[in-house]
């Protein structure tokens, strides 16, 4: 997986986060640049943990699967892409308080980045180098968490639908690029 494959899958999973930040900053009334650092830094830092601990798990898997690596990638990939945009389009409205405590952060945090636990399976079995990969991806999220608190904040709920089906469309794009490589359909 080059550089722009991982930023791209990097912004696909930040799009949870995204949104449900533009949800905070959209609640809240006195918007201090802490409240948005704090906001990103959970997010990140979630973001960056849960696919080294899907990358630890897959590990112990991959000598049984490597067989099916790439359809278990699409799979997982198309699956949480096709997940985000059914919540869009399906889904209820995400609510969320004007609060930025530790306890509701974490819960944010936690439900924003189970994604990530399914990409970092995919990563077991993928040439990534782990370690510049949640890096990539949680410094991705921060961004797109502190810059969402200050978009919501700012301009109002109108383009989160729109970047959580785009998160979903790259995911299931990047998913088909690798059964399609692997497949040997194609080439990049």
């Amino acid at each position: 997986m080059g550089f722009w494959e991982l930023f791209l899958t990097a912004v696909g999973l930040s799009m949870d986060a995204f949104a449900v930040s533009v949800c905070k900053g959209l609640s809240a009334r006195d918007l201090r640049a802490g409240d948005a650092v704090k906001t990103g830094l959970f997010f990140g830092g979630f973001q960056a943990l849960m696919p080294l601990l899907g990358w630890l798990l897959g590990r112990q898997f991959e000598a049984y699967i490597t067989e099916i690596d790439h359809w278990i990638a699409f799979i997982l990939l198309a699956f949480i892409g096709g997940k985000m945009i059914w919540e869009v389009v399906f889904g209820k409205e995400e609510e969320t308080s004007g609060s930025f405590g530790f306890k509701e952060l974490l819960i944010l945090a936690i439900a924003t980045s189970i994604d990530a636990l399914a990409v970092g399976i995919t990563f077991a079995f993928l040439a990534v180098d782990i370690w510049s990969s949640v890096a990539v991806i949680g410094v991705t999220t921060f961004c797109f968490g502190v810059g969402g608190v200050y978009l919501g904040n700012r301009v109002g709920g109108k383009f989160h639908e729109k970047a959580e089906i785009a998160g979903g469309v790259i995911l299931i794009l990047i998913g088909l690029k690798i059964l399609l490589e692997h497949l040997d359909v194609i080439h990049f």
